[in-house]
């Protein structure tokens, strides 16, 4: 019933924006609520994308059971950077890689003005806004300039280009099927994290981590989250320098995106669930050094945001209805988390309070912390939703908190977790087969 709602939410948001787009033409997406226009067609990566889906669903839960921990964590992340090829694949090595990143809206536009790097910075804020000099293309606008400075230093260490830039997210951005799954052993327990492994193989939102630079600000995010995982819980030798990285790492994820600024809720959740509060001096001190060497370096965050948040209002966003998006935009994350996801967060809703009240009382289970997650992340999303600065391309913008919805699909019973993966390799492969997507 929780799948068939989470795809009838969809159904319903399609056929709504269709209509409203048609006759007002204010949602301005090609095919509501996403960033896509309808054109089914097949590529080269079709064929493959199919065998490993079959694969992961007929062998992926056995291998997962049984392959040493860390041979799964890395073929966890290996898998996921595979099936994030493939599927990027089907739209072809052009279209769907190497020139995703060059548009007139990305990053590899503007490289040539980093000749400067240090002028750019220190004129960052000068032109963001519409009406500015030279103002910068959307996605340059809409970031802070870690963001952008990643490909200028791709670019200046010999991998320039469209497809080393692509290279670059889809390896990062993959990389946290194995950072979630890192996570989710030492705030739950191995048994959870296994069986959450093949969901995060097949997660449905590879369709926009290849290729989007928001897959690597995912990657990003994840590893500080699951870094802070693992000095909080003691899993590791060096919790201390394990919650410096993840504030050094926390810090340029707020750096990448003004929105990533969100992840502090799940980190917070981290910390709760381990009940261990002693790494936030060394992570606090870590995401410091990150804005004090970017303040130094002559950018003002706050500024940026502010500017940023005139700007967003300045074009589609003025006439984008929120009334839409506010329910719409929970429609496009079904279609990043899977069915599979939407039915374990209907089981992470309902024993939300259960798990909160043993939590309190210091007798919380694995299954308690797992869902305490989850709901974390739900809370995540949510809050990104009603804030309105996030009308439309949120498949790909929300994806540094959808991902932390995927694990909830070890909730499951484990008698029907094959056709549950069917339905998570299901939605990626109709998605990217039926649709164009671009941003």
């Amino acid at each position: 019933m929780a799948a068939g709602s989470a795809l009838l939410l969809v159904t319903v948001a399609v056929l709504i924006g269709s209509a409203i787009e048609a006759e007002h033409g204010t949602l301005r997406v090609g095919w509501p609520p996403f960033y896509a226009r309808w054109k089914p067609h097949l590529g080269p990566g079709t064929p493959a994308a199919l065998l490993l889906a079959a694969a992961v669903v007929l062998h992926g839960p056995a291998l997962a059971a049984r392959l040493p921990w860390r041979r799964l964590v890395l073929g966890c992340w290996g898998a996921a950077m595979a099936w994030t090829w493939f599927l990027a694949l089907i739209d072809g090595p052009r279209r769907g890689v190497a020139e995703r990143l060059t548009t007139r809206y990305e990053y590899l536009t503007v490289i040539d003005r980093f000749a400067d790097a240090g002028a750019a910075l220190r004129g960052f804020t000068d032109h963001i806004l519409l009406d500015a000099p030279a103002n910068w293309p959307p996605h340059v606008a809409g970031h802070p300039p870690a963001a952008v400075l990643t490909f200028v230093g791709l670019d200046r260490v010999g991998l320039g280009g469209g497809a080393w830039a692509a290279a670059w997210c889809v390896t990062v951005g993959a990389s946290a099927a194995a950072a979630l799954l890192i996570a989710v052993r030492v705030l739950t327990d191995e048994e959870r994290a296994r069986r959450a492994a093949p969901f995060l193989v097949l997660a449905p939102g590879a369709v926009w981590m290849g290729v989007s630079a928001d897959g690597y600000f995912a990657g990003v995010a994840a590893w500080s989250l699951a870094l802070l995982a693992l000095a909080a819980t003691g899993a590791t030798r060096v919790p201390r320098a394990a919650a410096l990285c993840a504030g050094l790492l926390g810090g340029l994820t707020c750096y990448l995106s003004y929105g990533l600024t969100l992840c502090a809720l799940i980190a917070a959740t981290v910390l709760l669930l381990a009940r261990n509060a002693r790494p936030l001096p060394y992570a606090l001190g870590g995401v410091a050094a990150v804005a004090l060497a970017f303040s130094l370096a002559g950018f003002n965050w706050w500024e940026g945001f502010n500017l940023l948040h005139e700007r967003y209002y300045q074009g589609a966003a003025a006439i984008r209805p929120y009334g839409y998006w506010v329910w719409a935009n929970p429609a496009c994350t079904v279609a990043v988390v899977g069915l599979a996801s939407a039915a374990g967060l209907r089981r992470a809703l309902s024993g939300g309070p259960h798990a909160l009240v043993r939590l309190r009382r210091g007798h919380d289970t694995a299954r308690d912390r797992l869902v305490l997650l989850a709901l974390a992340a739900l809370v995540t999303v949510a809050v990104a939703d009603l804030s309105g600065m996030s009308k439309a391309e949120t498949e790909r913008i929300w994806l540094p908190f959808a991902l932390w919805l995927l694990p909830c699909a070890a909730l499951l019973p484990v008698r029907g977790i094959r056709w549950w993966l069917a339905a998570q390799a299901t939605v990626a492969l109709l998605v990217n087969h039926l649709l164009l997507t671009g941003w």
